[in-house]
């Protein structure tokens, strides 16, 4: 089974939406036959994104710090659930585990996982792909950052192609469909 490696965040953000939006990536992975990897929580949109995959007879596999264990509330009824020493670490199994990463909207852990795994495969490190669903809009000002960044010289044109963005479930379906093909 292909993992894909989702980072979103361990809180819900505001309106319905982003449970939706969670529940969507969920229904996503299950149909398509992938598993997931995520950090492990069970609230927020990682809570229902994980819960939805298991309740589809899916695979989750978690990976969390000891440190945020109680703060992010640990999911009790993963496929697989890895307790670590760091961030480091948690992002290291995390991309281990996984065949393809995704990031959904969420805050700075988020960000920084998207980043992380992007400048490792900018440094050849991996050749996985590397995609960013932009749920209504989220990542607008993030692609317009990355495309600024681009225009000033401090990343090149291949670098910038090592993160496709989508706008749908549907075009991120087709994205793995075809990465997985």
């Amino acid at each position: 089974m292909k993992k894909v490696c989702v980072f979103c965040g361990s809180s819900a953000g505001n309106g319905e939406a982003y449970k939706t939006m969670a529940k969507q990536m969920g229904k996503t992975l299950t149909s398509n036959d992938l598993g997931l990897v995520y950090g492990g929580a069970s609230i927020g949109v990682m809570g229902t994104m994980a819960d939805e995959v298991l309740g589809d007879g899916g695979e989750v596999w978690g990976v969390m710090p000891k440190s945020l264990v109680e703060w992010e509330v640990a999911h009790s009824a993963l496929t697989k659930f890895e307790v670590v020493d760091s961030m480091h670490v948690r992002k290291q199994i995390m991309y281990d585990w996984s065949d393809a990463f995704v990031a959904m909207p969420g805050g700075f852990g988020t960000l920084d996982e998207l980043c992380e795994i992007l400048t490792w495969a900018q440094l050849e490190y991996h050749q996985k792909p590397c995609f960013l669903l932009n749920f209504n809009g989220f990542f607008d000002h993030l692609v317009k950052h990355f495309e600024h960044i681009n225009k000033e010289g401090f990343l090149s044109d291949e670098h910038l192609k090592l993160i496709t963005i989508v706008d749908s479930f549907e075009e991120l379906e087709v994205a793995l469909n075809n990465c997985f093909a």
